[in-house]
């Protein structure tokens, strides 16, 4: 007999529930976020399991590598599309489980891409790298409102990345504003030492990739996007097409449309935010040192508004991409603005 789990997975505890063939609960039981007596809880029926779907939260690491490792067939769940029937009154987590199973039985069960764990860290690391440059130009743009109200100066961030504390203390500003300005300098500065730390590690860790390689001869793109695209998009052989790439970099539209009208918008977000930044990015680059290029935004964005301009440039850059690391062939600027 063939029979399908599900893990609803939570911060302290997961809900599994098994089913058979034709939807009856075998197995029912909340346990603790330990792998070990999940893996006891399932090894009874272990040679009956065709697989196990597990929710895509933000701490599913441990689950599906632990499961995957013990010879299970694992689902990542897309949890974003998954459709639960609206009718019902009363739903827990028993009840979300014992969907995701009945999905998994049907063969209908909407799935995310599991990454790799070899890869994961350095995606990872890259995702943290980031995070630190966000929480720099924080820091930055502190001290250049605080300059502002003070002083009614502006200051460039350039600038502000070349001082130190001396230069501050020449600024008239008052002994605790001073303080104030300085303490997010040294966090400024700190967050630099520590992006100089991981960019150095990540560096020596994909330098020998082919599709790092060959990001690096598209327009606008430089060590860090390059990285960034090959990172987040892993294994591109698992987009079929270009255009689900290009979805998945949130680079396609999202509207719903009936006659010739508007009805409506799907899920915007839907996509990985890393590669929408990426390619963004790019394109900043891109009109600025790319005459081509340059030519087809002027163009776009005289018949229309320069952030759907920038967004159409950007699907131009992330269908190159595809390409690139897909064919393993260097970037054709008059090929993809032709």
């Amino acid at each position: 007999m063939k029979l399908y789990a599900a893990i609803d997975l939570h911060s302290n505890n997961s809900v599994l529930v098994i089913l058979d063939e034709v939807d009856r609960t075998v197995l029912q039981r909340r346990l603790p976020n330990n792998l070990e007596q999940i893996c006891q809880a399932l090894c009874a029926h272990r040679e009956e399991i065709e697989g196990i779907a597990v929710e895509s939260t933000y701490n599913w690491y441990w689950l599906v590598d632990g499961l995957m490792e013990a010879g299970y067939r694992v689902h990542l769940v897309n949890t974003t599309a998954v459709q639960q029937y609206e009718g019902l009154k009363y739903r827990e987590d028993v009840d979300d489980a014992r969907w995701l199973a009945h999905l998994l039985r049907l063969g209908i069960l909407p799935e995310g891409y599991i990454y790799p764990k070899a890869e994961r860290s350095l995606r990872d690391l890259m995702r943290k790298r980031s995070q630190l440059v966000r929480q720099r130009s924080q820091q930055i743009l502190s001290i250049e409102n605080a300059l502002s109200r003070e002083l009614g100066e502006r200051v460039t961030a350039n600038q502000i990345r070349r001082w130190q504390e001396a230069d501050v203390d020449q600024l008239a500003l008052t002994d605790l504003s001073r303080l104030a300005v300085k303490s997010n300098l040294a966090v400024m500065h700190c967050a630099d030492q520590q992006i100089e730390r991981l960019e150095a590690a990540i560096l020596e860790k994909a330098r020998l990739r082919p599709d790092y390689r060959g990001l690096l001869t598209v327009s606008g793109i430089g060590k860090v996007l390059g990285l960034t695209i090959a990172l987040e998009t892993g294994d591109v052989s698992r987009f079929a097409t270009v255009g689900d790439f290009s979805s998945y970099c949130r680079c396609v539209g999202s509207e719903h449309r009936s006659n010739g009208k508007k009805k409506g918008s799907g899920n915007v977000k839907n996509g990985n935010r890393y590669l929408a930044w990426a390619f963004v990015e790019a394109v900043n680059f891109a009109v600025r040192y790319d005459a081509v290029v340059q030519r087809f935004y002027q163009r776009k964005s005289a018949r229309t508004k320069p952030v759907v301009a920038i967004k159409a440039v950007a699907h131009k850059l992330a269908r190159a991409c595809y390409h690139v690391m897909r064919e393993q062939v260097p970037f054709d600027v008059q090929r993809a603005f032709a």
